[in-house]
C-alpha cells in the first residue's frame, strides 16, 4: 500500500487556492482549544474559517463546556472573525454508535467508528450550509490515526458532495506548536482524549502510581 503524505496533499490544494485568487469557507470541526491554536494559525490566511465544535464523546458535561469554552476564548485571543458552532452534543449518538468502546482500547476500531460520528455531522452540516470544504483538527494529534481521518474525510466528501481539505497537522512541527501557543494563550489542556472510557483508563493509570 503507497503511504499518502497528507500535509503534502493540503499544500497542494492550498497551492490551487491561491492561484484561484479565492478565500474558500472552511468548516473545521474542532476537539479542543490547544489542538485548535495551531490550525487555525495555519489556516486562517487561506480559508475563511468557522469552527463546529461536534464532539458528544466528551466526558462529563462539564468537560464538554470547558473545552468549547477554551475555545471561544482563543478565538477571541486570536482576533479571529469565526463563529463557534456548537450544535447539541448529545452522549447518546456516541455510546450507540461506539457501544463496543468499553472492549477496546484507544486508537482501536471504536475510535475510527467516533472519528467517522463527528466527521459525518460535520460534512452534513458544512453541506447543507454551503461551505466549500471542512476538515477536522484531530490529525494533530500524535495519538490519532491521520490515514484513518483522511481515508473517513474521502467517503465523505463522495457521499455528500463537499471537498474535504486533507491533512496531517502534526506534520511540519504542528503538535509541537500547539504546545507552545497554549502556553501563550494560557489554553486548559485536558490530560485524556475526552470520551468515558478514555476518562476511566486515565484515571486507573493514576492509581497504579
Amino acid at each position: 500500500m503507497v503511504k499518502i503524505n497528507y500535509n503534502l496533499k493540503m499544500e497542494e490544494i492550498i497551492k490551487n487556492i491561491k492561484k484561484e485568487g479565492k478565500k474558500p469557507r472552511l468548516l473545521l470541526q474542532v476537539c479542543c482549544a490547544p489542538c485548535s491554536s495551531s490550525v487555525l494559525t495555519r489556516l486562517r490566511e487561506d480559508f475563511d474559517i468557522d469552527i463546529f465544535y461536534y464532539n458528544p464523546n466528551i466526558y462529563p458535561a462539564n468537560e464538554l463546556e470547558k473545552r468549547v469554552e477554551t475555545v471561544r476564548e482563543l478565538v477571541n485571543d486570536m482576533d479571529l472573525d469565526a463563529r463557534v458552532i456548537f450544535p447539541e452534543n448529545s452522549p447518546n449518538d456516541f455510546y450507540e454508535y461506539v457501544s463496543d468502546r468499553k472492549n477496546d482500547h484507544e486508537g482501536g476500531e471504536s475510535c475510527y467508528k467516533c472519528y467517522e460520528l463527528r466527521l459525518e455531522k460535520s460534512a452534513i452540516y458544512a453541506k447543507k450550509n454551503s461551505y466549500d470544504y471542512f476538515t477536522t483538527t484531530l490529525s494533530i494529534s500524535p495519538y490519532k490515526n491521520s490515514a484513518w481521518l483522511n481515508e473517513i474525510g474521502k467517503n465523505l466528501e463522495e457521499k455528500y458532495g463537499i471537498k474535504y481539505l486533507y491533512s496531517d497537522f502534526k506534520k511540519k512541527n504542528g503538535y509541537k506548536d500547539s504546545i507552545d501557543l497554549s502556553k501563550k494563550y494560557k489554553l486548559y489542556r485536558q490530560d485524556y482524549c475526552g470520551c468515558v472510557f478514555s476518562y476511566r483508563e486515565m484515571e486507573e493509570k493514576k492509581n497504579l502510581k
